[in-house]
């Protein structure tokens, strides 16, 4: 879930930005390339450190070897804004946030079996640029990548490999303050409704322990259903993202869903409490982000379904980050 890619390991590394250990392997012929990746903290400066393995049964001619970082936010519009913002869909390009390349290896021949070469270099983002945190959405995607490349003659195919690593934003300073939330539904203060009159009674309690909410910690509080004159079919947590994408001839804004979790299923004794616990996911969610071109938030929806087929839903706007 963490990368794509098969036979790769990954674990996290503490202090400053984190990356996963990432493990890949490219064949071709007789040469096996492999590369391992670590992100980690150095004397307060973010630097990209592991090591490149080359190994195979022969000796391997090479014209040079050569390792590049990229990192880039990826834009793009739905199918419905395209029309809208025809100016906009034209111009998107990704946002490169880094773009480093160095020269580990002058042209030459690797021996037979294996060959370790070490690397270690800083992750220098470009002028008025930030290392945002690794997220994958459906509109905004802000990707890491490490590429090794062996360039060899003419007659033989350069070797190319590349892996995702993952980075996390610098912890917030200070104090972290949770900003709970109680709510209660009823008919009367649902919106957006064209035929209140033909909704059953209800009465619907509970509250957050938090939308303000640390990224690795879960969102939790409590949901008590007091009453209702229908049979209650199901109840859920949904976790979206909003995605903004614009620039000065307008902006795209569009809500996705990221998770969906089934609380209470049927029709639950009234009086009890639900307990509502969701972890945030990895690579979909990220600290709330807000920039010139784009921005990233999350809400969680509260979703009744009553019977016979009225659907009940309870908005909640979340704002995460990392402490």
């Amino acid at each position: 879930m963490v990368g794509r890619g098969r036979g790769r390991r990954r674990r996290v590394l503490k202090g400053g930005r984190q990356a996963r250990w990432a493990e890949d392997m490219l064949l071709s012929r007789s040469c096996l390339c492999q590369c391992v990746v670590i992100l980690a903290s150095l004397r307060k400066k973010e630097m990209l450190s592991g090591v490149v393995v080359i190994s195979g049964k022969d000796s391997v001619q090479h014209q040079g070897l050569s390792l590049t970082v990229e990192g880039t936010v990826n834009l793009q519009l739905s199918a419905k804004s395209v029309g809208v913002f025809e100016a906009f869909y034209n111009s998107v390009k990704p946002i490169q946030v880094i773009n480093s390349t160095i020269e580990m290896v002058k042209p030459g021949k690797f021996p037979g079996g294996k060959t370790e070469i070490p690397f270690e270099f800083p992750l220098h983002v470009k002028s008025n640029k930030v290392l945002y945190e690794t997220y994958h959405g459906v509109f905004v995607n802000i990707q890491y990548t490490l590429r090794c490349d062996m360039r060899r003659s003419l007659l033989a195919k350069d070797l190319t490999k590349t892996c995702e690593f993952i980075v996390h934003s610098t912890p917030q300073k200070g104090k972290w303050t949770p900003s709970p939330v109680d709510f209660t539904i009823t008919p009367d203060t649902l919106q957006n409704v064209k035929e209140r009159a033909l909704l059953p009674k209800f009465l619907i309690r509970g509250h957050l322990n938090s939308t303000s909410c640390v990224i690795t910690q879960p969102l939790t509080g409590e949901l008590v259903v007091e009453s209702s004159e229908a049979a209650i079919k199901s109840i859920e947590l949904q976790l979206v993202r909003v995605e903004t994408c614009g620039c000065a001839e307008g902006y795209a804004r569009d809500a996705t869903e990221i998770q969906n979790i089934q609380i209470a299923d049927g029709d639950v004794c009234r009086g009890l409490s639900i307990p509502i616990y969701m972890v945030f996911p990895r690579l979909f969610t990220c600290p709330t982000l807000e920039t010139t071109n784009f921005k990233v938030e999350f809400e969680v929806n509260i979703v009744v379904l009553l019977h016979p087929d009225h659907l009940i839903t309870e908005n909640f706007p979340l704002k995460l980050c990392r402490m």
